[in-house]
């Protein structure tokens, strides 16, 4: 069980709903946006949803942490025994483009361990959540992940960019490969039976996953890095090279088609 206090659940499930009604305002609405690196979206929405959930969830930095994409790291979270990791917009560049798939992700570590997660589509009107031990739902309905269990057929989603460029097709070739925008949105709708998995060999951060990591984990899919590492969070540099999630039945074979590519494409880089 997750030993959280109904009422902190209750209104962290509130910041969320409400940041997704802030998102909302400004979704395709004119509002400024800028690169805060080559090819990396950000928009006053991000900004604005980030100091709302900072306000609501983290009221005592003396106890709690912070880790989120649009605030500076300044490491005190690994000195906290509970830390908040927040993406304030997941799929940015969806969100700008006036695309529905972006998403609001929350989780709440304890000793580094994620305990709550929230993944929020305001423009979709989804709310996926878990707490540790006490399953994963959407929109209040429990979900599962599917027990798929060979790759022929199996329903695999990644980004269109990745699909194209690191050729993931000639590793699935009996597999049915879907894109859509925000990572935590792919993971969440395999958690939810949607999709049977999910790859990506990009470089991702806590901020991206730590809601999601929960939700697959309680709704019996399984998470790793792309090589089949597990995933630690709350490390001094919150990094995973790449990742992949399945439903447990599905995760082995999905390492075993891609993996060699996996290490492939990393020796190439060095």
């Amino acid at each position: 069980m997750s030993g959280l206090d109904p009422l902190e659940v209750e209104r962290a499930q509130a910041a969320v709903l409400a940041a997704g009604a802030i998102a909302m305002r400004y979704f395709r609405q004119k509002h400024a946006r800028w690169e805060k690196g080559p090819g990396q979206i950000v928009t006053e929405a991000d900004i604005a949803v980030d100091r709302f959930l900072h306000a609501q969830l983290c009221r005592d930095p003396a106890t709690d942490g912070w880790l989120s994409e649009e605030a500076e790291d300044d490491r005190l979270r690994l000195e906290r025994r509970r830390v908040w990791v927040v993406d304030p917009i997941d799929g940015t560049r969806s969100f700008a483009e006036g695309t529905p798939e972006f998403t609001i992700c929350v989780a709440l570590l304890v000793e580094d361990e994620p305990v709550l997660g929230f993944v929020h589509n305001p423009a979709t009107a989804e709310l996926f959540e878990a707490r540790r031990g006490e399953g994963a739902f959407l929109n209040g309905v429990p979900m599962r992940a599917t027990d798929v269990a060979v790759l022929a057929g199996a329903r695999i989603v990644a980004s269109k960019f990745e699909t194209r460029r690191r050729g993931f097709g000639a590793f699935l070739p009996t597999a049915e490969l879907s894109s859509l925008g925000s990572l935590a949105y792919k993971l969440a709708l395999v958690a939810a039976g949607r999709f049977d998995g999910y790859l990506s060999w990009r470089l991702t951060h806590d901020w991206d996953i730590a809601a999601a990591v929960l939700l697959l984990a309680e709704a019996g899919a399984l998470i790793t890095e792309a090589d089949g590492a597990p995933i630690r969070l709350n490390r001094p540099e919150p990094r995973h090279r790449g990742l992949l999630a399945a439903g447990r039945a599905l995760h082995a074979p999905l390492l075993a088609a891609t993996g060699a590519g996996f290490a492939a494409y990393v020796a190439d880089r060095r």
